[in-house]
This record gives C-alpha cells, sequence and structure tokens, in this order.
C-alpha cells in the first residue's frame, strides 16, 4: 500500500523492507517513507530477490494477506524470518456486525443491487478463517489473537477516499455510499472492528 502501516514501524526505529507489487502505490511509499527500502514485487516473488535466509526479525501484513497465496508466501517468510521472529498479520473490518447503523443499512442495499456474484471462498475478515489459513502449513502457529473495536466520526469525502480503495467496489457504488452520507447529515459515526494475529515459526527438530 501506501504505507500507512510502514510509518509507525520505521517511528518505532525498525529498518525496514517494505513489498508492494503496485509502481504507483509503491511511488507513493516512497515519497511519504524515503528512508524506507522499497521493493516492487508480490510477496509470492521475494524467494527470487538477494534476501538472505533468517535476516528478519518482523514480517507484517496489514490488510494485505489476503491477496496472497499462502502455500507460496508462507514457506518464503518461514525461511526470510529468525527462528525467534514474529509474523504479525492484522486487518481492518469495515462495519461492527453487532451495531446496525443507518448508513450500513445504504451499503448493504448497494451491495444487495450488485449483478456479479460475491467473491468466492471463505470470509477473509474472520480471524479464524485467517488463523487456520495462516496455520495449515505446519511452519507457523498462532501464538496470541487481538480484537479490538473502535468508533470514527467520518464525513462525505473521507467516506468516499475509503470506499474508493475498496478494490471490489466500482466507482458509482463509491459515489452511492457518498450520497448516502449526504443523505444522512453529511457527517456520521461508524463502528469498527480489528483484529491482529501474532504468529511464530515452528521449531524444527
Amino acid at each position: 500500500g501506501t504505507g500507512q502501516a510502514t510509518g509507525p514501524i520505521v517511528a518505532a526505529g525498525l529498518h525496514v523492507i517494505a513489498v508492494e507489487p503496485g509502481p504507483r502505490l509503491a511511488a507513493d511509499l516512497r515519497a511519504a517513507h524515503p528512508a524506507v527500502e522499497v521493493v516492487v514485487a508480490r510477496a509470492e516473488d521475494l524467494d527470487k530477490l538477494p534476501l538472505s535466509a533468517g535476516s528478519f526479525d518482523l514480517a507484517v501484513a496489514a490488510t494485505s494477506i489476503h491477496w496472497m497465496d499462502l502455500d507460496l508466501v508462507m514457506p518464503i517468510l518461514r525461511r526470510l524470518l529468525t527462528p525467534g521472529g514474529t509474523l504479525l498479520v492484522c486487518r481492518n473490518v469495515f462495519g461492527d456486525p453487532a451495531r446496525s447503523t443507518p448508513f450500513r443499512d445504504h451499503v448493504a442495499a448497494i451491495v444487495r443491487e450488485r449483478k456479479v456474484p460475491q467473491r468466492p471462498g471463505p470470509d477473509a475478515e474472520d480471524p479464524d478463517v485467517a488463523t487456520d489459513a495462516l496455520t495449515r502449513s505446519g511452519m507457523f502457529f498462532a501464538q496470541e489473537v487481538h480484537h479490538y473495536r473502535w468508533s470514527v466520526e467520518l464525513d462525505e469525502k473521507q467516506v468516499h477516499r475509503l470506499f474508493i480503495t475498496f478494490s471490489d467496489w466500482s466507482a458509482a457504488e463509491v459515489e452511492g455510499a457518498a450520497a448516502a452520507v449526504r443523505s444522512l447529515g453529511g457527517r456520521l459515526l461508524e463502528h469498527y472492528g480489528s483484529w491482529l494475529i501474532v504468529l511464530k515459526p515452528v521449531p524444527t527438530a
């Protein structure tokens, strides 16, 4: 992405190599964080780069792991991490199913109008599904899973900027979400969730 998760990691004093397959997003990331080494590549192709085994203490996937082929990525991460290294996988979940809001009703109505089928496969927003996928290779085990709930006020422009980043939303659907904010007074309080899975390499015999 553009480095939203990269910034706090750099601020914590870590030396970071950021991986982003899209040249435009990689350019934005470089501009935002000039001290970061940015590699324009897919995570699945990291084994083609001159990266030494056991040279990383930490790997972070922020709202991105669902795009990756884990059968390819997990062995690469296991090789690149130190034996005591850590893999952090986090995701924001847009909308708290336990707290309905008028805006969420508008969003649901937009989705119901779609003429294309929903994305196939398991629910990428479910932390249990993600944990199973991340540990099925037997190379990592989940040490901890954390859940967070939070709320944020958003205006029409912020909703537009947020929803346009959703790859499965069309421009017309994004405009519909922004229009819903206008109809609800121009500003709204939305409830979200996040989860963080802390994984460790399974020790080798």
